[in-house]
């Protein structure tokens, strides 16, 4: 990885952890987060997945604003970086322990490829 990719992705760690300890405190079923990007095409590349623990906890959260809320948060720390995300429904994705359990057999790994 390239020193600037490096500091990139130093920088999105930190920003994303202070994401998940506020949705941790104040998503009912969030569990955590991870991120994607190829930084030779970033931040456009960027890819964020919210993860909750089951199907109806996401399914919850979606229809009670949780998912905007989550959206809003990425969006501020990010800011807070200079890091400006144009597309941010396309660029948050929500997903579920539970449906990776059923469709990958718990393998992150594989899901998120």
């Amino acid at each position: 990885m390239k020193k600037t990719h490096k500091k990139i992705d130093n920088t999105l760690r930190v920003s994303l952890t202070k994401v998940c300890d506020s949705a941790l405190e104040n998503v009912a079923g969030f569990k955590w987060l991870t991120h994607l990007a190829d930084y030779d095409d970033f931040p456009r590349s960027l890819k964020i997945i919210c993860v909750f623990d089951t199907i109806q906890s996401q399914t919850l959260a979606e229809q009670q604003g949780r998912y905007a809320y989550l959206c809003e948060l990425i969006k501020r720390e990010l800011l807070k970086e200079n890091i400006k995300l144009a597309e941010i429904n396309r660029q948050v994705k929500f997903d579920s322990e539970e449906r990776c359990a059923n469709q990958h057999n718990g393998d992150w790994s594989q899901r998120l490829r």
